[in-house]
């Protein structure tokens, strides 16, 4: 079974998944959050999933930015339909800057990098990433 993360946003939310081992993180795509639902009901019926990783939007100080809300609300709907799915939190502190540090560091251009969904991604997979090391 596989593990997905989700870095949720207001306009766009990037989603990572690990393989069947659950030893790799791999961004998988960025979805427009309006059509989260419909992405995740085609995704979770073709792909056996044992747990979601929702990223956690911290401050510096530890405490929850405005997003944290619309995530919440998020989750519990999630929870409702899919109570066989576990839900996890994942600090999400820092991921979109190690996104675009990586994205350097992996040789992406400069058009590709400015693309956001293309960050978001990238940070579903770090916060999956970051999950798996810490499990």
């Amino acid at each position: 079974m596989k593990i997905l993360a989700l870095d949720y946003g207001r306009r766009r939310s990037g989603l990572a998944e690990t393989d069947d081992l659950q030893m790799i993180a791999s961004p998988l795509t960025t979805v427009e959050t309006a059509r989260l639902w419909d992405f995740l009901e085609k995704y979770l019926a073709s792909n056996a999933v044992e747990t979601l990783v929702v990223g956690e939007p911290l401050r510096e100080d530890g405490t929850h930015n405005d997003l944290e809300n619309d995530i919440r609300k998020f989750i519990d709907r999630f929870r409702k339909k899919y109570p066989h799915i576990a839900v996890a939190r994942q600090d999400e502190r820092y991921t979109s800057k190690m996104a675009f540090d990586a994205m350097i560091a992996g040789g992406l251009g400069r058009k590709k990098r400015r693309n956001k969904a293309t960050v978001d991604k990238v940070s579903a997979a770090l916060i999956l990433r970051d999950y798996l090391a810490g499990r």
